[in-house]
């Protein structure tokens, strides 16, 4: 865009000066509606998500023997929800409800909640291949994956994905322990401890000086070139945006079983980090599936890279990216780091999200040293991206009024952060962290 565009979108959409200025800023959105008039844009259906719910049981006594850590949960990938009252006080949220954690964070196999998405994509493309070599069938004890037969199978077989760095984590991990062979094509933001894991696992490593656009495009492209290599679409996938979209139902069981109500005296406020938008985008229409209009979905991303929101209050989605309007797409939350938005995910999901936010790296490791204090719970700098949303909420009188709250329902709401990673983060890279906190 040159600089006549860019001044005749900043007169249409004014806020777009705002995140040129790449200030702080918040979006609430108009057109949001309910469930029922929502789900015929998504493309997707409550069916589709019970599938990817029988699949991941299917997998579960794989996933039990190969990575010890979910045994626990029988071979279930699933996190924790913590309240985190302390880190309230700190807020300074005394009045508005309680606030609590959920900690994908600390996922098994991968540290991150692209443990959802992204194991769930290879291993949906696993029972694929393996169904139709006749070695499985849905009424299998899957454990029999681990056998070296499969492993020889799935060696004949490759995958490659791009990515900021978790994604490729969890596909690298996954895909390895079944035997493909994977190539994770990584962008120049990815942190160097996420490749080195990545390589110790056996997985090939791209390293790109380009940012996450360049590293998916470039990985698209050496896929297109060999019929037995499967690339994995972070940008389009349904198959991802359904991996995560099983969280919604598991929540909800979490909160009955911790006798936790969301209805509408008790709404729910969840705030999810995003980047590309597939992990947040995926997440929320499970959430929205589960707790049907009760419960209200805000993304946030940093200043340095806010394409979500570029692309849907604009209209545009993925024609338009952060760059276009001069915004550099540096930040040091490495997972949010994109600069063209999902328009899969911006069309199929713009009426069931409630707003959108931006926040500065400063306030990042602001909040993160501030969650070490006071919860003694570590995450990195892009999963705290939603630790912002609850103050923004509680203050501002025109979503509140927009969305018809009253003052009752505002004082019983629960405020839920989705922590997306930080759990595998080393202890020297999480002490630079908390050193720049401070």
């Amino acid at each position: 865009m040159n600089n006549a565009d860019i001044q005749k979108l900043v007169q249409q959409f004014p806020l777009v000066q705002q995140l040129i200025d790449l200030q702080e800023t918040q979006w609430f959105n108009p057109n949001t509606t309910s469930l029922a008039h929502a789900l015929p844009h998504v493309g997707l259906t409550k069916e589709d998500v019970s599938d990817a719910h029988a699949r991941l049981a299917r997998f579960a006594p794989f996933l039990a023997q190969a990575f010890p850590e979910t045994a626990a949960r029988n071979g279930i990938i699933e996190s924790d929800v913590v309240p985190i009252p302390a880190m309230q006080r700190r807020l300074g949220l005394q009045h508005g409800g309680e606030l609590w954690l959920k900690k994908d964070s600390h996922l098994p196999v991968s540290g991150s909640i692209k443990a959802r998405g992204g194991i769930y994509e290879v291993l949906t493309h696993a029972e694929k291949l393996a169904f139709s070599a006749n070695l499985l069938s849905p009424h299998d004890d899957y454990s029999k994956v681990l056998s070296a037969e499969f492993t020889h199978f799935f060696s004949q077989y490759s995958i490659a994905v791009g990515s900021t760095g978790n994604l490729g984590l969890s596909i690298g991990i996954i895909g390895a322990r079944l035997g493909f062979n994977v190539t994770v094509h990584m962008s120049a933001d990815a942190r160097a401890w996420k490749k080195a894991k990545l390589r110790s696992h056996g997985v090939k490593v791209v390293e790109y000086a380009d940012d996450y656009g360049v590293a998916v495009e470039q990985g698209r492209r050496a896929a297109e070139n060999d019929a037995r290599c499967f690339f994995i679409d972070d940008e389009n996938s349904r198959t991802l945006f359904l991996g995560y979209a099983v969280a919604g139902q598991r929540l909800k069981d979490q909160f009955t079983r911790l006798g936790k109500v969301v209805d509408n005296a008790h709404p729910l406020f969840v705030y999810l980090p995003c980047g590309v938008g597939g992990g947040p985008g995926g997440v929320a229409f499970g959430l929205k599936l589960a707790f049907g209009d009760h419960v209200h979905c805000i993304f946030a991303e940093p200043t340095h890279s806010p394409c979500m929101l570029l692309g849907v209050h604009t209209g545009l989605h993925d024609r338009i990216a952060v760059q276009d309007v001069g915004i550099d797409n540096q930040t040091a939350a490495d997972g949010l780091a994109v600069g063209r938005a999902s328009g899969f995910v911006g069309r199929a999901m713009e009426r069931l999200l409630d707003g959108f936010y931006t926040v500065d790296d400063c306030t990042l490791y602001t909040l993160l040293g501030w969650l070490a204090q006071e919860e003694n719970i570590l995450l990195e700098p892009s999963a705290l991206a939603g630790m912002a949303g609850p103050q923004r909420i509680c203050a501002d009188h025109h979503y509140h009024r927009l969305q018809g709250f009253t003052t009752t329902q505002l004082a019983q709401a629960t405020h839920l952060v989705w922590a997306t990673g930080g759990g595998m983060v080393p202890a020297n890279e999480m002490a630079q962290y908390l050193a720049k906190a401070q």
